[in-house]
């Protein structure tokens, strides 16, 4: 029988130690289309919202016009695009229709030119109203770029509320330094969407292609997953980390069941989480702690209310040298959650004037981040404690660091496929 999801856990642990107190068993859960939901392709109506204020000039508009052109390229003939771009006025550039060969639209796009202002929430308005008019079979995104603040914040909220409503996911995308990270990340948090930082121009390309990929290859619909455990273990946490580190709301829907919802998964990155279990004491033996089923909707196989389910089982043992043993990779993953969340409680300590307490905070996920190989971000984030020590504040560049870099940090190679038969 063909698997249309797959689902594999691993724990932290392959044995627990028999002792005499409650322990935390940390659960990485890994979930990812089965081969034959893997080949959907779900067809696509894409509106992209670009900023042409002033401060887009040059390489920026430049590498923006590429990268929408390119992005056009790797839709499907038979998907639906419009491109709206903005200043203080709004301009549909592109109405929605079908792509085609792209010429049309491509020529339309390089006329895009930047000057003015900057007044957001228009042009999102009317990209609602555009993708309001693709086929009810598409899968609808909004893709927004911008450099720079925009008039009329509360207003783009109010936009971004109601995409939700309509299932228009937002993929909230900011270029360079100067733009609001919490109104980005808050757009696609309202939208069950998404907000990522762009460093330089010519990274645009790769951010544009890889939101359409991810919804080309979103199969997986409507997808919850419940954890059902037995007497004695209780979920604590649960905290996604493929494709970005975020806390995920745990719903309670009987005494020892709760539910995840996690909305789509695709294909070419999967979904993977991290669950915090508390274990009761309990002696020597094998036992099913939990059962982990995943129930969701693959709209092109015409299958709802699809269900995978396996069981999740732990070795309880007396030999405490054995039960000292620990999985690397769910260790790694979990040090990089811990480091997320101490960056950001160093933010909410700041927020609230507690220099001392944020400083410290952050000094211990530096040390994390070294400690599991992340470098780079460790010394951006030593110099933003350095920041904190000196003046009480962090830089603009450090915010957007910890509130996007250290999200994407975890990199799980996916399983090899099955050796083929013969």
């Amino acid at each position: 029988m063909t698997t249309l999801i797959d689902v594999r856990t691993t724990a932290s642990q392959p044995k627990m130690h028999a002792a005499a107190v409650a322990q935390v068993l940390s659960l990485l859960i890994e979930l990812r289309p089965g081969a034959s939901a893997a080949q959907l392709r779900m067809p696509l109506s894409v509106a992209f919202v670009l900023d042409r204020s002033g401060s887009m000039s040059g390489a920026k508009i430049g590498h923006a016009r590429d990268a929408l052109k390119r992005a056009i390229g790797a839709l499907a003939p038979d998907d639906m695009a419009t491109v709206i771009s903005f200043e203080r006025r709004t301009r549909v550039d592109v109405p929605l229709e079908t792509v085609g060969d792209g010429g049309a639209m491509r020529r339309r796009i390089d006329k895009i030119r930047a000057d003015g202002g900057t007044r957001m929430a228009p042009a999102m308005s009317r990209a609602l109203e555009q993708l309001g008019r693709s086929n009810a079979s598409q899968l609808r995104r909004m893709i927004i770029l911008t450099d720079g603040q925009t008039e009329g914040e509360e207003d783009c909220l109010k936009v971004a509320d109601e995409a939700g409503r309509q299932q228009v996911s937002i993929t909230a995308l900011g270029l360079g330094r100067d733009w609001n990270e919490d109104l980005m990340i808050e757009l696609g948090n309202r939208s069950a969407g998404t907000a990522d930082a762009i460093s330089a121009p010519e990274q645009i390309d790769g951010f544009f292609s890889g939101a359409v990929r991810q919804a080309q290859s979103a199969s997986i619909q409507r997808a919850v997953l419940t954890l059902r455990t037995v007497q004695g273990v209780s979920v604590r946490a649960a905290w996604q980390v493929v494709p970005l580190i975020s806390q995920l709301p745990i719903q309670p829907t009987a005494p020892r069941d709760v539910t995840v919802p996690l909305g789509e998964i695709d294909g070419a990155t999967g979904r993977a989480l991290l669950v915090e279990l508390l274990i009761e004491p309990r002696p020597a033996g094998t036992y099913r702690i939990a059962t982990a089923e995943i129930q969701c909707d693959i709209p092109l196989l015409g299958r709802t209310d699809v269900r995978e389910r396996t069981e999740v089982l732990l070795d309880v043992t007396a030999d405490a040298a054995a039960a000292r043993v620990i999985n690397p990779t769910v260790m790694n993953v979990a040090e990089k959650v811990s480091a997320f969340r101490l960056q950001t409680r160093a933010l909410a300590d700041l927020a609230a004037g507690d220099v001392a307490s944020a400083t410290n905070r952050l000094q211990s996920a530096v040390t994390r981040l070294l400690n599991q190989g992340e470098a780079a971000l460790a010394q951006q984030m030593q110099q933003e404690v350095e920041r904190l020590r000196q003046g009480g504040q962090l830089s603009s560049d450090g915010q957007k660091t910890m509130k996007f870099g250290t999200s994407r940090t975890v990199r799980l190679t996916p399983p090899a496929d099955p050796p083929s038969p013969g």
